[in-house]
């Protein structure tokens, strides 16, 4: 029994030890789970490979990897048409914007999505908490996106995947420094004032990730 209780006790320290370790090198908190691709198909030839920022086309199927039940396909529910959704920028769960890079029209993948890239704990409709999700995904099209990924994440200074005033007026302000204008803090208003007019929908004072699609001649 003594025995017993001392093994349990140094596995348990090596497994707090083993954690304490990662929490350091990875900066203050464990690596984030990762989401399993599968290709399923690859078309003989690919064009162009889908990157953040871009619009993609897919057909899907979910399934919870728990009992293999089917929560939701956009082949066989609703009208039954492919969908439209911008990579990277929070329109789809995390494990689509993980899994769905590089990669060609006309393939296919089986992704085997994490709780934590997925929804979590809490679950949404007929996902309960903390499900593993499958998801068979086939790219119909790719097409450039709105407004760049990379340009949306330089202006987010504080990666809360939306923007306040002070980051547009920043973003201008090095705008204007890098063209060799003289920023003018007054003009700098004015333009930031009518952004906001024209992008912020939802008028909540911030300007997010899926309402950065407004092409606007300062941006």
């Amino acid at each position: 029994m003594y025995l017993m209780l001392s093994t349990k006790m140094i596995l348990f320290s090596f497994s707090l030890t083993l954690s304490t370790f990662l929490v350091f090198v990875t900066g203050g908190k464990l690596p984030e789970p990762e989401v399993k691709i599968e290709v399923i198909h690859k078309p003989l030839m690919c064009l162009r490979k889908s990157k953040l920022g871009d619009m993609l086309l897919v057909h899907y199927d979910g399934f919870l990897e728990s009992n293999g039940t089917m929560f939701h396909s956009s082949r066989n529910e609703g009208d039954r048409n492919p969908v439209w959704f911008t990579l990277g920028i929070r329109e789809a769960i995390k494990g689509w914007d993980k899994g769905l890079q590089n990669m060609c029209t006309g393939e296919r993948r089986k992704l085997t999505i994490p709780p934590s890239l997925a929804y979590g704990s809490e679950g949404k409709g007929k996902i309960p908490p903390s499900s593993t999700l499958i998801f068979d995904i086939e790219l119909m099209e790719i097409r450039n996106g709105p407004r760049s990924h990379d340009s949306f994440r330089d202006m987010d200074l504080n990666d809360d995947w939306k923007l306040s005033r002070q980051e547009v007026k920043e973003y201008l302000k090095k705008e204007f420094e890098k063209h060799g204008y003289s920023p003018n803090d007054t003009h700098n208003e004015m333009m930031v004032e009518d952004i906001f007019k024209n992008e912020d929908e939802d008028e909540d004072g911030f300007i997010s990730a899926r309402e950065f699609t407004y092409q606007h001649d300062e941006l």
